[in-house]
């Protein structure tokens, strides 16, 4: 151990402050648990305009607000939010220790909440995150396809992924274009001919050249310039499970988590919830796993020792 362990024995240390952090937070806090949240700041759910799927919120909500509120209601109830950035899981016994960037600590439970980071296309920031904040570049069709209804919109993508991303949002919309990121499209026969029977046309890449051009977002492509009301990248994501992993958890060949109904690992004591496990890219089904794993952890915590007041 490079540093001394810091503090006292945490009954669960929360890696990751997105939409199923903060639900645990909430959740254990209100078990009346010591817990600690640590939060590197690059939860997904913050890059979010408006979520208008999210029950409760009729108007919408975005991201920020969304966790901003999340976070006051964990600190409600004395969960604790530390800005730092995890670097190993150790196991320590029945105990683990967490090695961050500022110290190392002690903890009785681990719940890994980190998600996942998309694959963004070859676009500078400073068009990117302008065209992330307007709707002209989306990320989630299950969340926000309902907005592009009849609108024209750019799939960046090719081969099996890219297909079923164009296929699902041709049911908002006749016009939709499947752009290949790189170069010539690679499809299989199957893939092209479901392509065709929807109507969804093809175009070889590579993409280049993005600008907000008016209300649109506008890219080079081999068949020219084209200009759409919203893109949508189809390039997969990288999950966030290394830490777990690095641990000994066992995780699909894709990264995700194995976990059993109660979002236990393979690892006694180490719990997972959100997209770290499976991708849906939900905030409800997040949350929902996260309330979950909380449960678990007092009820494993109080077979332990009894928890009594």
């Amino acid at each position: 151990m490079d540093e001394a362990v810091q503090g006292e024995l945490d009954d669960c240390i929360i890696i990751g402050a997105g939409p199923a952090g903060l639900t645990a937070a909430i959740y254990l806090a209100r078990f009346h648990l010591s817990i600690r949240l640590f939060d590197s700041g690059s939860s997904r759910a913050a890059m979010i305009p408006c979520t208008r799927n999210h029950a409760g919120y009729p108007d919408g909500i975005a991201g920020k607000d969304l966790l901003r509120l999340m976070l006051a209601q964990a600190e409600k109830y004395g969960a604790y939010r530390e800005e730092k950035k995890v670097t190993a899981i150790e196991r320590d016994g029945q105990d683990f220790h967490i090695v961050t960037d500022h110290g190392t600590y002690r903890a009785r439970s681990v719940l890994l909440a980190t998600g996942v980071v998309n694959h963004r296309p070859h676009i500078l920031p400073e068009v990117h995150d302008p065209a992330l904040e307007r709707g002209l570049i989306r990320y989630c069709p299950i969340c926000d396809g309902y907005e592009v209804t009849d609108k024209r919109v750019g799939v960046i993508g090719t081969g099996d992924h890219g297909m079923r991303e164009a296929l699902f949002l041709r049911g908002y919309t006749r016009d939709v274009t499947l752009i290949a990121p790189d170069a010539e499209h690679m499809l299989d026969r199957a893939c092209a001919a479901k392509l065709d029977e929807a109507g969804i046309v093809r175009v070889d890449g590579p993409c280049g050249g993005w600008a907000i051009e008016g209300d649109r977002l506008a890219l080079d492509t081999a068949r020219g310039r084209m200009a759409f009301d919203s893109v949508y990248p189809a390039l997969g994501s990288r999950i966030r499970s290394h830490l777990a992993v690095a641990a000994g958890a066992r995780a699909s060949d894709e990264g995700c988590l194995e976990v059993d109904d109660h979002q236990r690992t393979s690892i006694p004591g180490l719990f997972a919830a959100g997209d770290v496990v499976k991708g849906l890219d939900q905030i409800s089904h997040a949350m929902g796993e996260a309330g979950v794993a909380a449960t678990t952890i007092r009820n494993l915590l109080s077979e332990r020792q009894p928890i009594r007041r």
